[in-house]
């Protein structure tokens, strides 16, 4: 449909048991690994935040590598703006902007600031629009005074909230937001829960899509919820509807 800018279809995932011999697992093969995500089917409109939640192992940021074309689906469909994640990732990978719950792939002997210019060349940003975005995106994360401090000596919050302006650094329309508040204490949490929902969903009609443990976060940032459960979909509905529904106590650890 035209309004999606998320579609998955019936999506697998299957990761090969270590030790196997290379060669050995390929399709039709018969050899099984582990089956992360199994028949996933969801969509999400254009301008639209959904959560993800589900307990640990439930394959929510296998889903989120998936649709950043950083992985492929073992079977299935996926597409970001009509676009297949599997014959057009060149196209995909500008569509989105993909921030990781662990800080990676920055260099640890560049400032944070020096981080963010070499991921502006990438993405083939001009020099002048690439130095005024970074000041923007470090103010707005709270660094532009640990700007120029060398990543390695940044603190786990520190290194998340880098990593949410590498995401901010583009205008990628779909944003995969793959737990943007951990390590974060409360006040920044919800500076930046605001920053999602009342500017880049409700001001600019950036699609979202958030993994997150918090039902709170959901509440906040989310339009609809999706439960994962054991690499399925086990509920979809609105943040209230799926609080008051029937959880599993998995289910409500992982998502309190």
């Amino acid at each position: 449909m035209r309004d999606e800018a998320i579609s998955v279809d019936r999506v697998t995932k299957t990761f090969p048991t270590p030790g196997l011999v290379r060669g050995l697992f390929t399709r039709g093969s018969g050899v099984r690994g582990t089956e992360v995500l199994s028949g996933v089917s969801l969509s999400v409109r254009r301008g639209e935040a959904v959560g993800l939640v589900g307990p640990n192992g439930a394959g929510k940021t296998t889903l989120l590598e998936i649709l950043a074309s950083l992985l492929l689906p073992t079977s299935g469909e996926v597409r970001v703006c009509g676009h297949d994640v599997g014959r057009e990732p060149a196209r995909v990978k500008a569509l989105t902007a993909y921030c990781a719950s662990v800080a990676q792939s920055f260099y640890p002997r560049l400032t944070g600031a020096e981080n963010l210019e070499f991921f502006a060349i990438l993405n083939d940003l001009p020099p002048r629009v690439a130095r005024d975005r970074i000041r923007e995106v470090l103010s707005f994360v709270g660094l532009e005074r640990d700007g120029q401090m060398t990543f390695q000596c940044y603190s786990d919050g520190m290194k998340q909230r880098l990593a949410l302006a590498r995401a901010l650094l583009t205008d990628a329309p779909v944003l995969l937001l793959d737990e943007p508040t951990k390590a974060l204490d409360p006040q920044k949490q919800s500076q930046v829960r605001q920053f999602i929902r009342r500017t880049l969903v409700e001001e600019l009609g950036r699609t979202v899509l958030l993994v997150t443990h918090s039902l709170a976060e959901a509440q906040a940032t989310c339009d609809r919820v999706v439960l994962l459960r054991d690499g399925a979909v086990a509920r979809v509905g609105t943040p209230d509807e799926i609080m008051t529904a029937d959880m599993a106590p998995d289910d409500l650890a992982a998502a309190s």
